[in-house]
């Protein structure tokens, strides 16, 4: 239950690069870049509901179990298909153009999403 309660960006590192190499738009990466984005997250054994505050009260909302196929969406609106696992207390999913990995670090949420040689590392504490 270590991912479970309400958690707030304290850092990110490779924002500007990634959102580029995703073709988010610059007005958009610009509001984004020192928000500090709320990700609230419910689990019971390996359910979990994971949702993401943006701004402008935009939000994301995924439910999935770990090692089930699940329909999720993007911060876009894409829906796609997807199998989170869970190795080593790290829960890790294939998204449309790049691969997510999540874990507890000293009581702090990190999170690492790769694109090719493009890392977007956000680290947040909890509420």
């Amino acid at each position: 239950m270590a991912f479970a309660g309400r958690w707030e960006t304290e850092t990110q590192e490779g924002y500007v690069e990634f959102c580029k190499l995703l073709g988010i738009p610059d007005d958009i990466i610009e509001k984004g870049r020192d928000y500090k984005l709320i990700t609230e997250i419910t689990q019971d054994g390996n359910s979990f509901t994971w949702t993401q505050l943006y701004p402008a009260n935009h939000k994301v909302s995924n439910a999935f179990t770990v090692g089930a196929e699940c329909d999720m969406e993007t911060i876009g609106g894409k829906k796609f298909k997807a199998t989170v696992n869970m190795e080593g207390g790290k829960l890790s999913a294939s998204f449309p153009n790049y691969h997510h990995t999540s874990e507890i670090v000293g009581g702090k949420l990190v999170e690492t999403s790769k694109a090719g040689s493009v890392v977007l590392k956000r680290t947040s504490k909890k509420m």
